[in-house]
């Protein structure tokens, strides 16, 4: 009887420790991810930068959460966050990390358009379709179509963009039966379905929300090796490497530099979410300079949340927060960037570029 009691009492312990560390719960951790060096992840022409200093992208880790790390939100620079705060709409976290490739891929597309640009060397765009984002419960093609298909055709015709593509749609009559082409990782698949009518619109269409899909070819050829990392966060950074790379001008003169920001392809670098934790992981890997969006705070906006701040105003704080030597520099625009880092001495030298000061908001 000793015996079965100590074994039930093991099993018993194992259970509880099993529901304390290992039960997934609906909560996500938020925290300090990785800021990881630019000059083994991209290629022009087969070839990666080598002068000195480093461009860095910085990260924010996400973990699902268990009742013993849900109590990582006391800890500094931790936050929790649920299922439907971080997911929103989306089904799961495969949709999720879905959304956040296309939001790489769209990122290092703006990218390389906002360096070529820049540099003032040719480029072109090759569109390939329309990307689905979403299926509604409604349209005749749920089920088949699926978050990250492109659509290549319909009825055997292709559109040179998105807009030709939505107004072949919408001149044909609901009910009416299309065969679409789509794509999936790399396989081409057929369709057939009815067209509906669109509750936000009232006009025909599949039933779907769409963005444009399309790729950049650039000579030289730019190829960015993004691995795993998701979302639309690194094109300032990316940007930076690529101009630096494509005009043979040596930008960071041996400094570390990290930072964040979306990139437009007309160069507006653009807010993103914990920017807080993103400098965290900058000033881990010793970065010296951190560039960091300067968003512009619409009035109403301030008016209706008085406490919302820019990305530069949460940066600083950050910074100032872990006494770091780290400089954050406000950033509006790819051309900001670049002028900055013109003014850069090498890091031989005792100079060093003046604290930027905080741009509020009024």
């Amino acid at each position: 009887m000793k015996k079965i009691s100590f074994w039930i009492k093991g099993l018993l312990l194992i259970i509880v420790l099993y529901f304390i560390f290992l039960r997934p719960i609906p909560y996500y951790i938020e925290r300090p991810g990785s800021a990881e060096d630019l000059d083994p992840m991209i290629e022009v022409d087969g070839n990666y930068a080598q002068e000195p200093g480093k461009f860095m992208m910085t990260t924010v880790e996400i973990l699902q959460a268990t009742p013993f790390t849900y109590l990582f939100q006391f800890l500094p620079y931790n936050d929790i966050v649920s299922e439907a705060e971080l997911f929103g709409d989306i089904d799961d976290y495969e949709e999720y990390n879905t959304l956040q490739r296309y939001y790489m891929e769209s990122s290092v597309h703006s990218a390389v358009v906002a360096a070529f640009d820049a540099a003032g060397l040719p480029y072109n765009l090759d569109y390939k379709g329309v990307y689905v984002m979403s299926v509604t419960d409604n349209s005749n093609f749920a089920g088949v179509l699926q978050m990250g298909d492109t659509i290549t055709e319909v009825d055997n015709l292709k559109f040179k963009n998105t807009e030709e593509f939505i107004d072949y749609i919408k001149d044909l009559e609901v009910g009416q039966t299309v065969s679409i082409k789509y794509e999936r990782n790399g396989t081409e698949y057929k369709s057939e379905g009815d067209l509906i009518k669109l509750e936000e619109t009232g006009e025909t269409g599949i039933g779907i929300s769409l963005v444009d899909q399309s790729t950049v070819e650039t000579d030289p050829e730019v190829v960015i090796h993004s691995g795993e990392i998701g979302g639309p966060s690194a094109g300032l950074m990316y940007s930076l490497q690529v101009y630096s790379m494509i005009t043979n001008t040596n930008l960071r003169a041996g400094h570390v530099i990290a930072g964040t920001g979306t990139i437009s392809e007309d160069g507006t670098v653009g807010p993103i979410g914990g920017i807080d934790k993103k400098v965290i992981a900058a000033d881990k890997e010793g970065a010296t300079i951190f560039f960091a969006p300067d968003d512009e705070i619409d009035p109403d906006l301030k008016g209706e949340y008085p406490d919302y701040k820019s990305n530069y105003e949460i940066a600083v704080e950050a910074a100032e927060d872990i006494d770091t030597k780290m400089k954050i520099v406000p950033i509006k625009t790819f051309n900001d960037a670049i002028e900055y880092l013109e003014q850069l001495s090498p890091v031989s030298s005792r100079f060093e570029p003046e604290q930027s000061q905080v741009n509020l908001a009024a």
